[in-house]
C-alpha cells in the first residue's frame, strides 16, 4: 500500500499565559516548524513508529488503558489519541511510520501538541475518521492529561490543529470558538529565544499553577475562574485571606491577562501595532510578577528567562515587545524585533545564550493535515 503524509505545526503563544486551562481566551498561532510523518496501515493491530527524537514507539491497540510505564513518554500520547478515537467511535487501526521533526523539545514551541496533532491525522487519512481540527485537539489533549500526566490547557492543540494566528476562546471547551485574526506583522520579527532551561522536572510547577487557580474558583463556588466575576473577585480578595496568596495573585493575572487578549486581538485588527506591543508587554510583566512562571521557587539560582527580559527590555524598550512564553518556569522567551534591529538582538542573545538561541518564525497558515 503507498505511502501517505502527514504534518503538524508547532505553536506560538502570544497573548494569554496560562489563561486556557482556566476556560479563558488566548491568542495564538501556527509556526513554520513542524512534525511529519510518512504512514502506511499495516493490517494489524500494532502501531509501529520510528521517531528520531523519542525512539521506537510500539502500540498494541487491543489495550488502550493507561499504562503508568508510559506516562511522561511519547508513547503514551500515541496510546491515548488512539484510546479517544476508539471511545468516541472513530475508526483507528495499525500502521507503520517515519516520524521526524524540527521541533526543538523543551523549546516551548509545543512539540508534543504537534506529535499529537500529527498522529490524529493519522488516523482521520488513514482509517477515515470524521474529526474536525477541534476534535483532533481535544484527543491531543486528553492524551496528554490523562496518558502523559501533564495537566495541560487545550491551547497547544488547538493551535497547531487549526493553524493561522487566531483568537481561541475556551469558555466553553466542547465548542471552543477560533476566531481567525487579520494582522499585518511585517515590521517586526517573531523571535523565541531559547535560554537553555529544560522543561524535563517542571511537571510540578506547571501543575501548581491550575490547582491554585481553582482553589480561588472553588471559593466562589466555581469549578473554573472563568466562570467568576472579575468584580466580585476584586471585591472580595478581603475574604480570601486564608487561601494561598499567590493563589490571589495567579488569579489576578487570569482576570487581566484574559480581558487583554481581546484588546491585543482588536490592536492587531485595527492596525495598531504599537498598542498591541504595549498590551504584549503588560502580559509579560503580569506573567513575571503575578503569575510568577518565570523561574521555578525550588530552584531559584536558575533564572535564565529571567536574565533574557531583562536583555530584551534593555534593547527593545520604546521600540518591540517581549514576555515570557508558553508554560514557563524554563525554556522560551517571545519578542517582536523591528526589522532594523533584529541583528543586534540576535547578536546579544547569542554572546549570553549560544549560537543558536535565537529562532525567528513565521506564522504557518496550515494546521494538522495530510500533504
Amino acid at each position: 500500500m503507498k505511502e501517505r503524509y502527514f504534518s503538524a505545526p508547532g505553536r506560538v503563544e502570544i497573548g494569554g499565559n496560562h489563561t486556557d486551562h482556566q476556560h479563558g481566551c488566548v491568542l495564538a498561532a501556527a509556526i513554520d516548524l513542524e512534525a511529519k510523518c510518512s504512514a502506511v496501515p499495516n493490517g494489524t493491530d500494532t502501531i509501529n513508529i520510528a521517531n528520531e527524537q523519542y525512539g521506537s514507539i510500539h502500540i498494541d491497540l487491543s489495550d488502550l488503558r493507561v499504562n503508568e510505564k508510559e506516562k511522561d513518554s511519547s508513547a503514551s500520547l500515541v496510546r491515548g489519541v488512539a484510546a479517544w478515537f476508539f471511545e468516541h467511535g472513530h475508526a483507528i487501526g495499525g500502521f507503520d511510520a517515519t516520524v521526524t521533526s524540527n521541533i526543538p523539545i523543551g523549546s516551548g514551541l509545543s512539540s508534543s501538541a504537534a506529535f499529537e496533532v500529527l498522529i490524529g491525522n493519522v488516523f482521520k487519512g488513514l482509517f477515515g475518521a470524521d474529526v474536525s481540527p477541534l476534535d483532533i485537539a481535544i484527543a491531543g489533549k486528553f492524551a496528554e492529561n490523562y496518558y502523559f500526566g501533564k495537566p495541560c490547557g487545550l491551547m497547544d492543540q488547538a493551535a497547531s490543529s487549526f493553524g493561522g494566528l487566531s483568537l481561541i476562546d475556551f469558555e466553553d471547551p466542547k465548542n471552543t470558538i477560533v476566531k481567525p485574526i487579520n494582522a499585518d506583522l511585517s515590521g517586526y520579527a517573531l523571535c523565541v529565544v531559547a535560554t537553555g532551561g529544560d522543561h524535563a522536572d517542571l511537571t510540578p510547577d506547571y501543575a501548581a499553577i491550575p490547582s491554585e487557580m481553582k482553589t480561588v474558583a472553588k471559593h466562589f463556588g466555581k469549578e473554573y475562574l472563568r466562570e467568576v466575576n472579575p468584580d466580585i473577585f476584586y471585591s472580595s480578595i478581603n475574604q480570601m485571606m486564608h487561601l494561598s496568596k499567590r493563589a490571589i495573585l495567579r488569579a489576578i493575572h487570569f482576570f487581566d491577562d484574559n480581558g487583554r487578549v481581546q484588546k491585543q486581538a482588536d490592536a492587531l485588527e485595527r492596525g495598531d501595532i504599537s498598542t498591541f506591543l504595549e498590551l504584549v508587554n503588560e502580559s509579560g510583566y503580569s506573567s513575571l510578577a503575578y503569575l510568577q512562571n518565570v523561574f521555578s521557587s525550588s530552584d531559584p539560582h536558575n533564572q535564565e528567562l529571567t536574565l533574557a527580559l531583562a536583555l530584551s527590555e534593555k534593547i527593545l524598550t520604546g521600540k518591540g515587545a517581549w514576555r515570557v512564553h508558553g508554560g514557563g518556569f524554563a525554556g522560551t522567551i517571545l519578542a517582536f524585533v523591528p526589522n532594523k534591529l533584529k541583528e543586534a538582538y540576535k547578536k546579544q542573545m547569542s554572546n549570553v545564550f549560544g549560537d543558536d538561541s535565537c529562532l525567528f518564525l513565521n506564522v504557518r497558515k496550515e494546521g494538522g493535515r495530510e500533504i
